[in-house]
């Protein structure tokens, strides 16, 4: 980011009258009865918007049959039953299941945050919470069982049981129990998460680590920073120090950083931004920097025509790998300024002149900055990870075809010679949403952006609307992996620090249960709101 080019509603009373459904309520005979029928998310949802429903069958006088958790994102399935539930008690702890050593982490934050002991591998007794891997299912996917005065959370990854905890978590924090049943839960989507522009305003380490708590409870898993453009550069660097910023974050916080990431299993995804959106490492070396035909510099944008070029932003390519751990690297390649004008070859003749020695003799200026993608996405490659490029960095009729390998990271359909998503689609790449009509938090509301609210993506947005408000085929959903909430901050001291926090809390919110689960939720946006605001 980016230069110019670029139902009848239920009051708060009736909301916790629903939430208190999953509490426990005795009448006066000991009688008891089996498991009810399966619900989904979204008929949970239903409990929020009517008084209770009749069950089917009828309830015993112990118990009536259970209502599915209310967490934000909502569990996809819950199978109901008659029971108590489960609460937290001071007998109470969590265990890990045996086999399951890799989960102690897990264990030990859910019992701090439940405010129970926790008891490491050991059998699990009445009141006590057991962590398990194990067991046949999607990533990330896990299974919540509650009965007989104890609950279960298995998976068949560690992520998948830590999203379990988070609706242990919530459900408890909203309503003081886990009502009885089974909840299956998986997400929609692959990738959900935020991106943070931390290149044009510095954001201090303490700050991001906050995002990274407020994101794993919203079983978000992906956390992209956008560190070198034309501001300023906001990582210490060993192989050029020259182009760090005053203010930036050592590789120490770093670290820190990306422990706590791993933690909450959040992926921190890099982002240095070539060809354009280079000015902090050009004010270092400003032999580097693109002159037009009559040597009037472009902003931002490196000579790619010139080896040298290549060679440092590989550098900074591989130092950065290195350092962080993912799979996956951001390159950029959007709104290379050589390409913005009425005729490259004519006003960059070095760029035509070098495409044509590299590609052959139709090859011209597009044909050199796909290569130059393709050359960058290499050397991340090279180094365990998986490229991501902004979708105007990907073009039609050329010499040069992008990297099938590359992930197309879809933001606007306003660039010159724009395409629209099915293009990308329809050529088989894979495709994350970031669409700038919903999804970009620009400080100052530069460029006619409006900061987008939490209502909008709740009510408007899923992963098909890639560009505008029109959804792409249904078809293509497969090949699109996710998205992200985008902070830009091009207008830096519009907002503060805290003012982002705040800004951004409800469109994130929002952007987590429509990646989570796609569907038309059936929480008005108002009772969302309020749930929201009691569980996290």
């Amino acid at each position: 980011m980016r230069y110019a080019i670029r139902g009848p509603q239920v009051g708060p009373t009736l909301l916790a009258a629903a939430v208190a459904l999953v509490t426990v309520t005795a009448c006066s005979d000991g009688s008891s009865s089996g498991p009810g029928g399966p619900t989904s998310g979204a008929g949970t949802s239903a409990s929020v918007t009517s008084a209770a429903p009749e069950p089917s069958p009828t309830p015993t006088r112990t118990y009536p049959l259970s209502t599915a958790p209310l967490t934000v994102p909502a569990v996809r399935t819950h199978e109901a039953a008659r029971g108590p539930g489960w609460r937290p008690t001071p007998e109470a702890g969590v265990v890990i299941a045996q086999g399951s050593e890799g989960l102690a982490d897990e264990a030990r934050l859910l019992a701090g945050e439940l405010k129970i002991a926790y008891r490491g591998a050991v059998a699990a007794r009445a009141g006590d919470v057991e962590l398990a891997l194990g067991g046949k299912g999607a990533p990330e996917s896990y299974t919540l069982t509650t009965r007989d005065d104890r609950v279960r959370i298995a998976g068949p990854d560690q992520a998948g049981v830590f999203y379990g905890t988070r609706t242990l978590k919530q459900s408890v924090k909203g309503s003081g129990a886990m009502p009885e049943g089974v909840v299956t839960d998986a997400p929609a989507k692959p990738q959900r998460g935020l991106n943070v522009d931390i290149a044009r305003k510095h954001f201090t380490a303490g700050w991001i680590e906050d995002r990274l708590r407020e994101m794993a409870d919203l079983k978000l898993n992906q956390l992209g920073l956008h560190f070198s453009d034309d501001q300023g550069f906001r990582i210490a660097s060993d192989t050029h120090p020259e182009i760090v910023s005053a203010q930036h974050l050592s590789k120490a916080e770093v670290r820190g950083i990306l422990a706590l990431a791993q933690s909450l299993h959040i992926t921190v995804v890099p982002e240095i931004d070539s060809p354009g959106h280079l000015g902090a490492v050009l004010r270092a070396h400003p032999d580097l920097q693109l002159r037009n035909v009559q040597g009037t510099p472009r902003q931002g944008a490196i000579d790619i025509s010139k080896p040298a070029s290549a060679r440092i932003v590989d550098d900074l390519l591989r130092e950065y790998s290195a350092l962080f751990p993912g799979g996956w690297f951001h390159v950029g390649a959007d709104e290379y300024q050589a390409l913005t004008v009425r005729s490259p070859s004519t006003s960059y003749p070095q760029l035509a002149t070098a495409a044509r020695q590299k590609y052959g003799p139709q090859a011209g200026v597009q044909d050199l900055a796909e290569g130059w993608l393709n050359d960058r996405a290499a050397v991340v490659r090279a180094a365990g990870k998986t490229a991501k490029a902004w979708n105007d960095g990907f073009f039609r009729g050329g010499v040069v075809n992008a990297d099938q390998r590359i992930e197309v990271e879809y933001w606007t359909g306003k660039e010159i010679g724009a395409r629209p998503p099915a293009e990308y689609l329809a050529e088989g790449r894979k495709v994350v949403n970031l669409n700038d009509e919903f999804l970009y938090y620009v400080l100052g509301e530069p460029n006619q952006f409006t900061y987008p609210t939490g209502r909008r993506i709740y009510e408007q947005w899923t992963p098909l609307v890639l560009r505008g408000t029109t959804p792409v085929p249904a078809r293509y959903a497969p090949q699109i992996l996710g998205g992200r909430l985008a902070v830009w901050c091009d207008l830096s001291s519009a907002q503060t620090q805290a003012q982002v926090a705040d800004g951004i809390r409800m469109p994130l919110t929002a952007t987590a249960q429509k990646l989570w689960d796609p569907a038309k939720p059936t929480l008005t946006w108002d009772q969302f709101r309020a749930l929201a605001a009691k569980v996290r």
